[in-house]
Protein backbone atom coordinates (compact mmCIF):
# COMPACT_ATOMS: atom_id res chain seq x y z
CA UNK A 1 0.00 0.00 0.00
CA UNK A 2 2.68 2.44 0.73
CA UNK A 3 4.49 2.01 -2.51
CA UNK A 4 1.42 2.27 -4.37
CA UNK A 5 0.60 5.81 -2.30
CA UNK A 6 4.12 6.98 -2.98
CA UNK A 7 3.87 5.80 -7.05
CA UNK A 8 0.69 7.34 -7.19
CA UNK A 9 1.48 10.66 -5.23
CA UNK A 10 4.73 10.94 -7.60
CA UNK A 11 2.39 10.37 -10.57
CA UNK A 12 0.53 13.73 -9.07
CA UNK A 13 3.64 15.97 -8.89
CA UNK A 14 4.64 15.25 -11.78
CA UNK A 15 1.23 15.70 -13.53
CA UNK A 16 0.60 19.23 -11.57
CA UNK A 17 4.41 19.87 -12.77
CA UNK A 18 3.24 19.13 -16.61
CA UNK A 19 0.30 21.45 -16.38
CA UNK A 20 2.18 24.31 -15.29
CA UNK A 21 4.87 24.20 -17.25
CA UNK A 22 1.81 23.43 -20.16
CA UNK A 23 0.66 26.87 -18.07
CA UNK A 24 4.10 28.65 -18.39
CA UNK A 25 4.29 27.99 -22.31
CA UNK A 26 1.05 29.55 -22.85
CA UNK A 27 2.43 33.29 -22.13
CA UNK A 28 2.07 35.41 -26.09
CA UNK A 29 5.09 35.84 -28.03
CA UNK A 30 4.26 39.46 -28.66
CA UNK A 31 1.99 41.93 -26.40
CA UNK A 32 1.51 44.69 -27.68
CA UNK A 33 0.32 47.88 -25.91
CA UNK A 34 -1.59 50.01 -27.12
CA UNK A 35 -2.89 53.59 -25.51
CA UNK A 36 -4.49 56.19 -27.39
CA UNK A 37 -4.73 60.01 -26.83
CA UNK A 38 -7.61 61.06 -25.56
CA UNK A 39 -10.03 58.47 -26.64
CA UNK A 40 -13.49 58.25 -25.43
CA UNK A 41 -16.57 55.80 -25.12
CA UNK A 42 -18.61 58.82 -26.08
CA UNK A 43 -16.98 58.94 -29.32
CA UNK A 44 -16.40 55.54 -30.71
CA UNK A 45 -20.35 55.18 -30.55
CA UNK A 46 -20.69 58.09 -32.18
CA UNK A 47 -18.18 57.63 -35.34
CA UNK A 48 -19.65 53.21 -35.19
CA UNK A 49 -21.89 53.21 -38.18
CA UNK A 50 -18.79 54.76 -39.82
CA UNK A 51 -16.10 52.22 -38.95
CA UNK A 52 -15.33 49.04 -40.75
CA UNK A 53 -16.05 45.76 -39.22
CA UNK A 54 -12.04 44.98 -38.51
CA UNK A 55 -11.08 47.76 -36.20
CA UNK A 56 -12.89 48.73 -33.17
CA UNK A 57 -16.45 46.80 -33.66
CA UNK A 58 -14.04 43.74 -33.62
CA UNK A 59 -12.00 44.46 -30.86
CA UNK A 60 -15.10 45.11 -28.66
CA UNK A 61 -16.83 41.92 -30.09
CA UNK A 62 -14.60 39.63 -29.62
CA UNK A 63 -12.47 40.77 -26.81
CA UNK A 64 -12.52 41.05 -23.02
CA UNK A 65 -13.97 45.23 -22.69
CA UNK A 66 -13.83 46.91 -19.31
CA UNK A 67 -16.31 49.50 -19.98
CA UNK A 68 -16.06 51.81 -16.97
CA UNK A 69 -11.85 52.57 -16.59
CA UNK A 70 -10.66 56.01 -14.87
CA UNK A 71 -7.06 57.20 -13.69
CA UNK A 72 -6.43 57.20 -9.78
CA UNK A 73 -4.86 60.24 -10.52
CA UNK A 74 -5.30 64.28 -11.14
CA UNK A 75 -4.52 65.95 -13.21
CA UNK A 76 -3.89 63.84 -16.33
CA UNK A 77 -1.97 64.05 -19.06
CA UNK A 78 -0.34 62.37 -22.03
CA UNK A 79 3.35 61.71 -20.06
CA UNK A 80 1.62 61.08 -17.01
CA UNK A 81 -1.40 58.62 -18.04
CA UNK A 82 1.29 56.77 -20.18
CA UNK A 83 3.70 55.99 -17.61
CA UNK A 84 0.63 55.59 -14.80
CA UNK A 85 -0.33 52.32 -17.24
CA UNK A 86 3.28 51.32 -17.88
CA UNK A 87 4.63 51.45 -14.36
CA UNK A 88 0.98 50.96 -12.40
CA UNK A 89 1.14 53.35 -10.36
CA UNK A 90 0.37 56.70 -10.03
CA UNK A 91 3.15 59.58 -10.55
CA UNK A 92 3.09 60.49 -6.37
CA UNK A 93 5.37 57.08 -6.91
CA UNK A 94 6.61 56.77 -10.77
CA UNK A 95 7.93 60.70 -10.72
CA UNK A 96 5.74 61.78 -13.97
CA UNK A 97 3.87 64.54 -13.04
CA UNK A 98 3.06 65.66 -16.72
CA UNK A 99 4.65 66.70 -19.71
CA UNK A 100 6.84 69.24 -18.30
CA UNK A 101 7.79 70.66 -14.39
CA UNK A 102 9.56 73.62 -13.33
CA UNK A 103 13.15 72.83 -12.87
CA UNK A 104 14.17 73.69 -9.23
CA UNK A 105 17.62 74.76 -10.08
CA UNK A 106 17.18 76.57 -13.38
CA UNK A 107 13.79 77.78 -12.12
CA UNK A 108 12.70 76.72 -15.86
CA UNK A 109 10.38 74.43 -17.35
CA UNK A 110 11.82 70.61 -18.04
CA UNK A 111 10.56 68.17 -20.10
CA UNK A 112 9.90 64.87 -18.49
CA UNK A 113 12.43 63.19 -20.42
CA UNK A 114 14.67 65.47 -20.81
CA UNK A 115 18.62 64.19 -20.08
CA UNK A 116 21.83 66.53 -21.37
CA UNK A 117 23.85 63.26 -21.03
CA UNK A 118 22.25 61.27 -24.41
CA UNK A 119 22.07 63.05 -27.46
CA UNK A 120 19.97 61.90 -30.27
CA UNK A 121 19.55 60.08 -33.25
CA UNK A 122 18.24 62.00 -36.15
CA UNK A 123 17.28 64.50 -33.45
CA UNK A 124 18.58 67.48 -31.32
CA UNK A 125 16.65 66.12 -28.52
CA UNK A 126 18.89 65.09 -25.69
CA UNK A 127 16.28 62.63 -23.76
CA UNK A 128 16.16 59.23 -21.20
CA UNK A 129 13.71 57.83 -18.87
CA UNK A 130 15.60 58.84 -15.89
CA UNK A 131 12.81 60.72 -14.32
CA UNK A 132 10.20 57.26 -13.88
CA UNK A 133 11.45 56.72 -10.36
CA UNK A 134 10.25 53.23 -10.28
CA UNK A 135 10.25 49.86 -12.63
CA UNK A 136 8.14 49.85 -15.46
CA UNK A 137 6.27 46.83 -17.04
CA UNK A 138 9.26 46.41 -19.72
CA UNK A 139 12.09 46.78 -17.50
CA UNK A 140 10.22 43.24 -15.52
CA UNK A 141 10.19 41.45 -19.09
CA UNK A 142 13.58 42.16 -19.74
CA UNK A 143 14.70 41.55 -16.20
CA UNK A 144 12.91 38.02 -16.33
CA UNK A 145 14.21 37.16 -19.62
CA UNK A 146 17.35 37.83 -19.35
CA UNK A 147 17.56 40.42 -21.48
CA UNK A 148 16.05 38.25 -24.46
CA UNK A 149 12.44 39.80 -24.52
CA UNK A 150 12.55 42.34 -27.39
CA UNK A 151 10.81 45.56 -26.80
CA UNK A 152 10.08 48.80 -28.57
CA UNK A 153 7.82 51.53 -28.27
CA UNK A 154 6.60 54.20 -31.04
CA UNK A 155 4.90 57.17 -30.72
CA UNK A 156 4.80 60.50 -32.11
CA UNK A 157 5.55 62.29 -29.49
CA UNK A 158 9.05 61.94 -27.46
CA UNK A 159 7.57 61.68 -23.56
CA UNK A 160 5.10 59.01 -24.80
CA UNK A 161 7.63 57.20 -26.65
CA UNK A 162 10.48 57.00 -23.83
CA UNK A 163 7.80 56.84 -20.55
CA UNK A 164 6.50 53.62 -22.42
CA UNK A 165 10.07 52.29 -23.55
CA UNK A 166 11.10 52.29 -19.56
CA UNK A 167 14.73 52.28 -19.18
CA UNK A 168 15.79 48.67 -20.42
CA UNK A 169 13.98 48.67 -23.90
CA UNK A 170 16.13 47.86 -26.52
CA UNK A 171 14.61 51.29 -28.30
CA UNK A 172 11.86 54.41 -27.92
CA UNK A 173 11.34 55.66 -31.71
CA UNK A 174 9.63 59.16 -32.34
CA UNK A 175 8.94 61.62 -34.67
CA UNK A 176 11.00 64.89 -34.73
CA UNK A 177 8.84 67.98 -34.81
CA UNK A 178 11.38 70.14 -37.18
CA UNK A 179 13.01 67.49 -39.54
CA UNK A 180 10.04 65.47 -39.64
CA UNK A 181 12.47 62.06 -38.92
CA UNK A 182 11.82 59.38 -36.87
CA UNK A 183 14.60 59.93 -34.00
CA UNK A 184 15.93 57.60 -30.82
CA UNK A 185 18.09 58.23 -28.07
CA UNK A 186 21.79 56.92 -27.60
CA UNK A 187 20.45 56.42 -24.57
CA UNK A 188 18.76 53.60 -26.31
CA UNK A 189 21.25 52.77 -28.61
CA UNK A 190 24.83 53.97 -30.11
CA UNK A 191 23.21 54.47 -33.77
CA UNK A 192 20.47 54.10 -35.88
CA UNK A 193 19.54 50.64 -37.19
CA UNK A 194 19.81 50.15 -40.72
CA UNK A 195 15.84 49.49 -40.92
CA UNK A 196 14.80 53.15 -39.36
CA UNK A 197 17.53 54.66 -41.42
CA UNK A 198 15.97 53.59 -44.78
CA UNK A 199 12.44 54.05 -43.66
CA UNK A 200 13.19 57.89 -42.81
CA UNK A 201 14.45 57.78 -46.12
CA UNK A 202 11.47 56.06 -48.31
CA UNK A 203 9.16 58.61 -46.30
CA UNK A 204 11.11 61.54 -47.15
CA UNK A 205 10.94 60.45 -50.88
CA UNK A 206 7.40 59.79 -51.15
CA UNK A 207 6.10 62.49 -48.89
CA UNK A 208 4.83 64.79 -51.18
CA UNK A 209 3.00 62.35 -52.95
CA UNK A 210 1.17 60.82 -49.56
CA UNK A 211 -2.65 61.24 -48.99
CA UNK A 212 -3.80 62.12 -45.84
CA UNK A 213 -4.24 58.85 -44.62
CA UNK A 214 -0.81 57.63 -45.69
CA UNK A 215 0.66 60.47 -43.34
CA UNK A 216 -1.63 59.16 -40.77
CA UNK A 217 -0.22 55.47 -40.77
CA UNK A 218 3.54 56.48 -40.67
CA UNK A 219 2.93 55.54 -37.20
CA UNK A 220 1.58 51.98 -37.78
CA UNK A 221 3.35 51.28 -40.80
CA UNK A 222 6.78 52.19 -38.46
CA UNK A 223 5.55 49.88 -36.15
CA UNK A 224 5.51 46.79 -38.37
CA UNK A 225 8.81 47.42 -39.67
CA UNK A 226 9.63 46.90 -36.27
CA UNK A 227 8.39 43.78 -35.39
CA UNK A 228 9.80 42.17 -38.96
CA UNK A 229 13.40 43.72 -38.85
CA UNK A 230 14.06 43.06 -35.14
CA UNK A 231 11.92 39.38 -34.76
CA UNK A 232 9.81 40.22 -32.44
CA UNK A 233 7.37 37.14 -32.16
CA UNK A 234 9.27 34.46 -33.50
CA UNK A 235 10.71 32.39 -30.13
CA UNK A 236 8.99 31.78 -27.02
CA UNK A 237 10.88 34.65 -25.10
CA UNK A 238 7.55 37.07 -24.95
CA UNK A 239 8.39 40.15 -26.98
CA UNK A 240 7.05 43.96 -26.11
CA UNK A 241 5.33 46.61 -28.46
CA UNK A 242 4.19 49.82 -27.20
CA UNK A 243 2.50 52.07 -29.50
CA UNK A 244 0.96 55.70 -28.47
CA UNK A 245 -1.98 56.60 -31.16
CA UNK A 246 -4.16 59.80 -31.21
CA UNK A 247 -7.30 60.86 -31.44
CA UNK A 248 -6.80 64.03 -30.80
CA UNK A 249 -8.85 66.88 -32.42
CA UNK A 250 -7.64 70.65 -32.55
CA UNK A 251 -9.87 72.78 -30.38
CA UNK A 252 -9.63 75.19 -33.38
CA UNK A 253 -12.51 74.68 -35.56
CA UNK A 254 -11.62 74.83 -39.28
CA UNK A 255 -13.90 77.51 -41.56
CA UNK A 256 -16.89 75.70 -42.54
CA UNK A 257 -16.43 72.77 -40.31
CA UNK A 258 -18.01 71.92 -36.78
CA UNK A 259 -16.26 69.95 -34.45
CA UNK A 260 -18.45 67.20 -34.34
CA UNK A 261 -17.23 66.55 -38.33
CA UNK A 262 -13.72 67.02 -37.00
CA UNK A 263 -14.21 64.55 -34.41
CA UNK A 264 -16.09 61.88 -36.71
CA UNK A 265 -13.23 62.08 -38.82
CA UNK A 266 -10.17 61.33 -36.43
CA UNK A 267 -11.69 58.48 -35.15
CA UNK A 268 -13.05 56.75 -38.92
CA UNK A 269 -8.88 57.40 -39.60
CA UNK A 270 -8.36 55.64 -35.95
CA UNK A 271 -10.49 52.52 -36.91
CA UNK A 272 -8.47 52.17 -40.23
CA UNK A 273 -5.19 52.10 -38.61
CA UNK A 274 -6.69 49.93 -36.05
CA UNK A 275 -7.81 47.48 -38.14
CA UNK A 276 -4.96 47.32 -40.40
CA UNK A 277 -2.27 46.98 -37.73
CA UNK A 278 -4.26 44.00 -35.89
CA UNK A 279 -4.43 42.26 -39.08
CA UNK A 280 -1.15 42.63 -40.70
CA UNK A 281 0.32 41.54 -36.64
CA UNK A 282 -2.07 38.56 -36.40
CA UNK A 283 -0.84 37.53 -39.97
CA UNK A 284 2.57 38.17 -38.97
CA UNK A 285 3.07 36.43 -35.79
CA UNK A 286 -0.21 34.34 -35.72
CA UNK A 287 -3.17 34.94 -34.08
CA UNK A 288 -2.79 32.94 -31.43
CA UNK A 289 0.59 34.12 -30.75
CA UNK A 290 -0.18 37.63 -30.20
CA UNK A 291 -2.10 39.90 -27.57
CA UNK A 292 -3.55 43.59 -27.37
CA UNK A 293 -4.02 45.99 -25.05
CA UNK A 294 -5.91 49.04 -25.57
CA UNK A 295 -6.69 51.94 -23.30
CA UNK A 296 -7.10 55.65 -23.12
CA UNK A 297 -5.06 58.38 -22.16
CA UNK A 298 -8.62 59.47 -20.04
CA UNK A 299 -8.56 63.18 -20.61
CA UNK A 300 -10.12 65.41 -23.73
CA UNK A 301 -9.23 68.66 -24.32
CA UNK A 302 -12.58 69.87 -25.69
CA UNK A 303 -13.44 73.38 -27.24
CA UNK A 304 -15.58 75.63 -24.35
CA UNK A 305 -16.11 78.63 -26.43
CA UNK A 306 -19.89 78.66 -26.26
CA UNK A 307 -19.47 78.47 -22.12
CA UNK A 308 -19.87 82.60 -22.54
CA UNK A 309 -22.29 82.56 -25.10
CA UNK A 310 -24.64 80.41 -23.17
CA UNK A 311 -23.69 81.96 -19.62
CA UNK A 312 -22.22 79.27 -18.23
CA UNK A 313 -19.78 80.47 -15.54
CA UNK A 314 -16.24 80.68 -16.63
CA UNK A 315 -13.31 83.13 -16.51
CA UNK A 316 -9.55 83.17 -16.83
CA UNK A 317 -7.30 82.04 -13.80
CA UNK A 318 -3.23 83.75 -14.54
CA UNK A 319 -1.72 81.66 -12.20
CA UNK A 320 2.04 83.62 -12.66
CA UNK A 321 0.34 86.66 -12.04
CA UNK A 322 -1.46 85.35 -9.16
CA UNK A 323 2.00 83.52 -7.57
CA UNK A 324 3.52 87.07 -7.86
CA UNK A 325 0.60 88.97 -6.20
CA UNK A 326 1.09 85.87 -3.17
CA UNK A 327 4.49 86.70 -2.93
CA UNK A 328 3.73 90.24 -2.05
CA UNK A 329 1.32 89.13 0.09
CA UNK A 330 3.93 86.90 1.99
CA UNK A 331 6.85 90.18 1.96
CA UNK A 332 4.02 92.20 3.46
CA UNK A 333 3.96 89.38 6.60
CA UNK A 334 7.70 88.33 6.65
CA UNK A 335 9.85 90.87 4.98
CA UNK A 336 10.32 91.70 1.66
CA UNK A 337 11.77 88.73 -0.15
CA UNK A 338 11.35 86.48 -3.24
CA UNK A 339 9.34 83.35 -2.11
CA UNK A 340 7.54 82.08 -4.40
CA UNK A 341 9.94 80.62 -6.98
CA UNK A 342 7.85 80.00 -9.92
CA UNK A 343 5.14 78.14 -11.21
CA UNK A 344 3.90 75.26 -13.66
CA UNK A 345 0.73 74.13 -14.92
CA UNK A 346 -1.63 74.04 -11.43
CA UNK A 347 1.53 74.46 -9.26
CA UNK A 348 3.23 77.23 -7.26
CA UNK A 349 6.75 76.65 -5.91
CA UNK A 350 8.07 77.94 -2.99
CA UNK A 351 11.89 79.46 -1.84
CA UNK A 352 12.20 76.89 0.43
CA UNK A 353 16.19 77.80 1.06
CA UNK A 354 15.06 80.82 1.74
CA UNK A 355 12.64 80.03 4.03
CA UNK A 356 14.87 78.10 6.31
CA UNK A 357 17.57 81.00 6.12
CA UNK A 358 14.99 83.24 7.40
CA UNK A 359 13.97 80.65 10.13
CA UNK A 360 10.67 80.67 9.14
CA UNK A 361 8.44 77.75 9.64
CA UNK A 362 7.32 76.50 6.71
CA UNK A 363 3.88 75.31 7.86
CA UNK A 364 2.85 78.85 8.81
CA UNK A 365 4.55 80.22 5.03
CA UNK A 366 1.95 77.17 3.44
CA UNK A 367 -1.42 78.19 5.50
CA UNK A 368 -0.43 81.84 4.72
CA UNK A 369 -0.18 80.88 1.21
CA UNK A 370 -3.24 78.81 1.04
CA UNK A 371 -5.67 81.40 3.21
CA UNK A 372 -4.11 84.28 0.31
CA UNK A 373 -5.21 81.98 -2.63
CA UNK A 374 -9.04 80.72 -1.02
CA UNK A 375 -9.76 84.65 -1.42
CA UNK A 376 -8.53 84.63 -5.55
CA UNK A 377 -11.92 84.45 -7.95
CA UNK A 378 -11.47 80.84 -9.75
CA UNK A 379 -9.65 79.13 -7.09
CA UNK A 380 -11.90 76.16 -6.03
CA UNK A 381 -9.39 74.55 -3.35
CA UNK A 382 -5.91 75.03 -2.32
CA UNK A 383 -3.68 71.81 -1.14
CA UNK A 384 -0.42 72.59 0.24
CA UNK A 385 2.15 69.92 0.28
CA UNK A 386 1.68 69.13 3.85
CA UNK A 387 -2.34 68.50 3.54
CA UNK A 388 -1.84 66.23 0.72
CA UNK A 389 0.15 63.59 2.47
CA UNK A 390 -2.55 63.64 5.19
CA UNK A 391 -5.22 63.22 2.58
CA UNK A 392 -8.11 60.75 3.85
CA UNK A 393 -11.17 61.24 1.36
CA UNK A 394 -11.31 60.03 -1.83
CA UNK A 395 -10.81 63.06 -3.92
CA UNK A 396 -8.08 64.73 -2.03
CA UNK A 397 -6.59 61.45 -2.63
CA UNK A 398 -6.82 61.29 -6.21
CA UNK A 399 -5.12 64.92 -6.25
CA UNK A 400 -2.14 63.68 -3.92
CA UNK A 401 -1.74 60.76 -6.15
CA UNK A 402 -1.10 63.26 -8.73
CA UNK A 403 1.69 64.77 -6.62
CA UNK A 404 5.07 63.75 -6.84
CA UNK A 405 7.41 65.33 -3.51
CA UNK A 406 10.29 65.20 -6.48
CA UNK A 407 8.92 67.28 -8.67
CA UNK A 408 5.67 68.81 -8.13
CA UNK A 409 5.02 72.14 -6.26
CA UNK A 410 4.68 73.13 -2.62
CA UNK A 411 1.07 73.94 -3.48
CA UNK A 412 -1.84 72.67 -5.71
CA UNK A 413 -4.45 75.15 -7.07
CA UNK A 414 -7.79 73.38 -7.95
CA UNK A 415 -8.84 76.11 -10.34
CA UNK A 416 -13.15 75.97 -11.11
CA UNK A 417 -13.99 74.05 -13.76
CA UNK A 418 -15.27 75.90 -17.05
CA UNK A 419 -12.19 77.94 -16.45
CA UNK A 420 -8.81 79.01 -17.90
CA UNK A 421 -5.45 78.18 -16.41
CA UNK A 422 -3.46 80.66 -18.06
CA UNK A 423 0.57 81.41 -17.42
CA UNK A 424 1.64 84.06 -19.47
CA UNK A 425 5.78 83.43 -18.53
CA UNK A 426 5.77 79.46 -19.96
CA UNK A 427 2.46 80.07 -22.20
CA UNK A 428 1.35 77.55 -20.59
CA UNK A 429 -3.22 77.23 -21.12
CA UNK A 430 -5.64 75.23 -20.75
CA UNK A 431 -9.44 74.26 -19.66
CA UNK A 432 -10.24 72.89 -16.44
CA UNK A 433 -12.72 70.34 -16.67
CA UNK A 434 -13.42 68.07 -13.51
CA UNK A 435 -15.16 65.50 -15.64
CA UNK A 436 -14.20 61.95 -15.86
CA UNK A 437 -14.50 61.08 -19.64
CA UNK A 438 -15.95 57.86 -20.16
CA UNK A 439 -13.33 55.39 -21.49
CA UNK A 440 -12.40 51.32 -22.12
CA UNK A 441 -9.39 49.06 -21.91
CA UNK A 442 -10.00 46.32 -24.05
CA UNK A 443 -7.58 43.18 -24.33
CA UNK A 444 -8.01 41.07 -27.17
CA UNK A 445 -5.92 38.33 -28.80
CA UNK A 446 -4.48 34.57 -27.55
CA UNK A 447 -6.86 33.04 -25.44
CA UNK A 448 -9.19 36.12 -24.49
CA UNK A 449 -13.19 35.17 -24.59
CA UNK A 450 -15.21 37.97 -25.87
CA UNK A 451 -16.84 39.64 -22.18
CA UNK A 452 -18.30 43.06 -21.42
CA UNK A 453 -17.79 44.24 -18.16
CA UNK A 454 -19.16 47.15 -16.01
CA UNK A 455 -17.35 47.44 -12.77
CA UNK A 456 -15.41 50.52 -12.62
CA UNK A 457 -11.43 49.62 -12.81
CA UNK A 458 -8.53 51.81 -12.69
CA UNK A 459 -5.70 51.47 -15.30
CA UNK A 460 -2.59 51.03 -12.82
CA UNK A 461 -4.58 47.74 -13.19
CA UNK A 462 -3.24 47.26 -16.51
CA UNK A 463 0.29 46.52 -16.08
CA UNK A 464 -0.17 43.72 -13.34
CA UNK A 465 -2.49 42.44 -15.72
CA UNK A 466 -0.13 41.96 -18.60
CA UNK A 467 2.40 40.88 -16.18
CA UNK A 468 0.35 38.15 -14.68
CA UNK A 469 -0.44 37.43 -18.36
CA UNK A 470 3.03 37.11 -19.49
CA UNK A 471 4.39 35.35 -16.15
CA UNK A 472 6.24 38.36 -14.94
CA UNK A 473 6.68 40.53 -11.57
CA UNK A 474 4.70 43.60 -11.78
CA UNK A 475 6.60 46.51 -11.49
CA UNK A 476 8.30 47.23 -8.56
CA UNK A 477 5.61 50.05 -7.05
CA UNK A 478 2.21 48.97 -8.38
CA UNK A 479 0.11 47.39 -5.62
CA UNK A 480 -2.72 47.24 -7.63
CA UNK A 481 -4.46 43.77 -8.59
CA UNK A 482 -4.25 42.43 -11.85
CA UNK A 483 -7.71 42.83 -13.87
CA UNK A 484 -8.22 39.16 -14.41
Amino acid sequence: MKKRNITTTALLVLAVTGIQAQTARQAPRLVVNIVIDQLTTDYIEKASDYFGTEGFKKLMAQGVVYQNAQYPFTPIDRASAVCSVMTGTTPYYNGIIGTQWLDRNTLRLCGCTDDNAYPGIYTTDRTSPKNILTSTLTDELKIATNGKGIVYSISKQKDAAILSAGHAADGALWKDLYNGSWCTSTYYMKSAPEWLTQYNQQETVSKKNKTEFQEITELTNLAILCIERTGMGVDNDTDMLNITLDASTNTQQKKGVTWEEEITKTYINLDRQIADLVATIENKVGSGNVVFYITSTGYVDEPTDAYEVYRVPTGTFHINRTANLLNMYLGALHGSEKYVEGCSRNQIYLNTKLIEQKRLKYSDILNNSQSFLLQCEGVRNAHTSESLLKATNSETTKIRNGFSPESSGNIVVEVAPGWILVNDDTQESYHVDARVPHFPIIIYGQGIRAEKISTPVTTDQIAPTIANHIHIRAPNACSSLPLR
